[in-house]
């Protein structure tokens, strides 16, 4: 039993181990294969991701990279166009007429406002904050901050344009516009300058005026530039060159930059300073005074000049009326022309100077040779009086001129002829541009030989039939002062370059018109003119003498031509001087002109603003006093 026990029991077992082990192995089979078939599937999985991955990285650093970075560097940074510093415009001492400083413009996109608000208002409906908030805050805060340039309303207004853009306001000064910036970021900012004028109406015939520009469409040369004046005829040399720099932004937001991180591509180069020949504060004074007689006198207007006898550097240009560039209201068109140089007159009398100096240089008289003067001349079709009545009288030939007597001036023009009067009036530089350099200057007018009609030589002599300007006028006896030698005219003595080096201006072109013996001759003569003697050796100006000083000068009275008739007024005329002081070691000459005046302080003539024109000129600049007083000449004899 025990044996057939034990085989029963190895055979069950058996069984069991037979069933089980086929079950397992059935198992195992079901088992294997499917993991088999999963891990197949993750491979295949795995490996067609790290295509897709693949491929996709190689789009992305092959195609897409230029495009990608491009935008991602839009996202950072920001390209910025540096404006060039416009050169500071001196006169002669240093002091500054025209300097700019940095200013700000800032103004905003009101489509991407309206957008960015409206979606944050859906957004955040319980913060109460909108478009119509934002603008009213913004209204005020510039407002407060800038109370000189603008209101609430103003910004209100501007705020509430039907358009995709607006400016808001402009010359803000940089730190301002950081804090306005700082509570609202959706206000742009743009780098702009303003142009400064510390003597507000001080040389602005002259200097002219700079603003803003962007007419350009090159944006990188939106800059001040000049609209008149040397400020324009001299943009090139003032305006300088604009740069370029990368800054990044934060959070894609351009009107906030981070600092330290400007990087500058080109830097951008100053322009150059420009040094005047003017002396600002004779300036000042020049304008002061001329405008102030030119009211007295009831005049339309007037010009003057002062120019150095040697070398015809000016020192001072005016106009009685002018404009401030620093306030808009008086830029008008009539106040923005530089009349000494663009206006030309018929001058009068000091335009004698001519055949006076003719008949000296050719010895047609001598100072102390007289002339038989009768109180008219017929000159063709007409005839020239003299401003007063009088039968015929002797003149000596300092008192032709002395007493501006046109019948005595005809008489020894006719002797001069008409050729020799032109080819000298033509090196007196009458008829032609000085080269003073300043824009819109006028040649005057002489006309041409062959238009000259039988009269047209009773006219030139005396002064009338032919124009020229103030500068032009004090250009003649400059060359009278300066021994014969006439010195073109300049207004820009150097111009100083971004590296500190200075460039002259170009030496002024010269010409001979006289030799110094008659030269010198004709200025003794002229001292008779302020003659302070008894009738009838009294000159014409004895208000414009100077005590202490030899003064040698001219006065002129010039008919102006009545709008109305299209002739020669009998009340409205040019009112003339020109002055040499002192006549014995000429320093300065100056030119005057007064437009058409009721009446003078002193009769008719402006004498007394020359006078007092040249005793400031003997005080600031310690003129030594003349070697004796002029001597007393006759000037009418028996």
């Amino acid at each position: 039993m025990a044996a057939g026990g034990s085989s029963r029991s190895r055979a069950a077992g058996s069984a069991r181990r037979t069933y089980a082990a086929g079950t397992r192995r059935a198992v195992a089979k079901r088992g294997n294969g499917g993991q088999r078939s999963r891990f197949s599937a993750v491979r295949i999985m795995l490996v067609v991701l790290m295509v897709v991955a693949g491929a996709k990285l190689v789009q992305v650093q092959w195609f897409e990279a230029p495009a990608l970075s491009a935008a991602a560097e839009r996202q950072r940074t920001l390209t910025i166009d540096i404006p060039a510093q416009r050169g500071s415009i001196v006169d002669r001492n240093g002091a500054k007429l025209a300097f700019s400083v940095e200013t700000r413009t800032l103004s905003v996109n009101l489509r991407a406002l309206h957008k960015s608000m409206d979606e944050y208002a859906k957004k955040y409906p319980d913060k109460g904050r909108n478009f119509e908030t934002e603008v009213s805050g913004a209204a005020k805060l510039i407002a407060q901050k800038l109370p000189h340039l603008t209101t609430e309303a103003e910004q209100l207004a501007l705020l509430h344009k039907q358009q995709s853009f607006t400016y808001l306001v402009d010359n803000v000064e940089p730190s301002v516009a950081d804090q306005i910036v700082k509570k609202y970021a959706w206000i742009s900012v743009e780098k702009r300058a303003k142009r400064e004028y510390p003597g507000d109406t001080l040389a602005s015939n002259i200097v002219g005026m700079a603003n803003w520009r962007m007419e350009d469409a090159d944006v990188s040369k939106h800059n001040l530039h000049g609209v008149i004046g040397l400020e324009k005829s001299r943009d090139a040399d003032l305006a300088g060159t604009p740069g370029r720099e990368i800054v990044n932004t934060q959070n894609g937001n351009d009107n906030l930059y981070l600092p330290g991180t400007e990087h500058v591509l080109n830097a951008a180069v100053p322009g150059s300073d420009l040094e005047l020949t003017i002396d600002s504060d004779l300036q000042f004074e020049l304008q002061r005074q001329l405008s102030d007689y030119a009211a007295k006198a009831g005049a339309k207007g007037g010009q003057a000049v002062i120019m150095d006898a040697k070398t015809s550097e000016v020192y001072a240009l005016a106009d009685a009326s002018t404009f401030n560039p620093n306030d808009p209201s008086t830029i008008k068109d009539d106040l923005l022309n530089n009349r000494p140089i663009t206006t030309p007159y018929e001058p009068g009398s000091v335009n004698k100077v001519v055949t006076a100096t003719a008949a000296i240089d050719d010895k047609i008289a001598t100072p102390t040779s007289t002339l038989e003067v009768p109180g008219s001349i017929k000159i063709a079709d007409r005839t020239v009086h003299d401003a007063w009545v009088h039968g015929t009288q002797t003149f000596t030939t300092t008192g032709v001129f002395a007493k501006s007597s046109n019948v005595g001036t005809l008489e020894l023009a006719q002797q001069v002829g008409p050729d020799r009067y032109l080819a000298l009036l033509k090196k007196f530089g009458i008829g032609q541009k000085t080269g003073i350099g300043l824009p819109g200057e006028s040649s005057g007018y002489v006309p041409p030989r062959k238009d000259w009609s039988a009269s047209t030589f009773g006219n030139l002599p005396i002064g009338q039939g032919l124009s020229m300007t103030v500068v032009q006028m004090a250009g003649m006896y400059q060359a009278i002062a300066n021994d014969g030698l006439r010195v073109e005219p300049r207004i820009v003595k150097a111009k100083k370059n971004p590296d500190g080096t200075v460039t002259p201006e170009a030496p002024p072109k010269t010409e001979r018109v006289v030799s110094p013996e008659t030269a010198k001759t004709v200025r003794d003569m002229l001292r008779a003119v302020v003659q302070n003697a008894k009738s009838p050796n009294a000159g014409t100006a004895p208000s414009a003498g100077l005590e202490g000083y030899q003064i040698s000068g001219k006065t002129g009275t010039g008919q102006q031509i009545d709008p109305r008739t299209k002739a020669y007024s009998s009340s409205l005329a040019n009112i003339t001087f020109a002055g040499i002081l002192p006549a014995d070691h000429p320093r300065f000459v100056v030119g005057i002109r007064l437009d058409a005046p009721d009446s003078t302080p002193a009769g008719h003539s402006a004498g007394p603003l020359f006078h007092s024109i040249a005793s400031y000129l003997s005080q600031r600049y310690q003129i030594p006093l003349s070697d004796g007083p002029s001597p007393v000449v006759p000037l009418v004899v028996g």
